[in-house]
């Protein structure tokens, strides 16, 4: 039970002939590249004539190295983490936000410009199913990025 870590790039090929076909791009990561996981969301936000990948929550089997033959499937929740995910060059950043404070799997989330919303969810560390909507605000300056969350309950 291995999970990758990679990142696939899917888009869409227009041909000539108006024949619609799809390409799926791998690429590998560098900087605080996240664990490899499932049941996450990826928005893309826009902000000041850039975008960026967002990546938030899901679940990731327990490392190897910690299974037992009882929990040899056994998953966890990921970090509460947020990564930034430039699709071009392929770097990662983590970011810690306060407000976060369980991973959440299976949630859903929608980006609206430079802004993500993400509502439900199950934390399987504390069996919960958050109420709250978090909205996350990513401002994409030539410097630093600033990520910014808020809670709204």
């Amino acid at each position: 039970n291995e999970l990758s870590d990679k990142i696939y790039v899917m888009s869409v090929v227009c041909k000539n002939n108006k024949k619609v076909t799809f390409r799926c791009t791998e690429k590998d990561l560098v900087g605080d590249v996240p664990e490899a996981r499932y049941g996450h969301s990826l928005d893309v936000v826009y902000s000041r004539g850039r975008s960026m990948g967002v990546l938030f929550g899901g679940r990731s089997y327990i490392p190897s190295n910690q299974r037992t033959t009882e929990r040899w499937n056994s998953v966890d929740d990921c970090l509460p983490h947020v990564f930034l995910v430039d699709f071009e060059f392929g770097c990662a950043t983590s970011y810690i936000l306060p407000e976060l404070q369980d991973g959440l799997s299976f949630h859903v989330s929608i980006a609206r410009n430079d802004t993500i919303y993400i509502l439900g969810g199950h934390s399987l560390a504390n069996n919960i199913r958050p109420a709250n909507l978090y909205r996350i605000r990513i401002d994409l300056p030539l410097g630093s990025p600033a990520v910014n969350c808020t809670v709204l309950p």
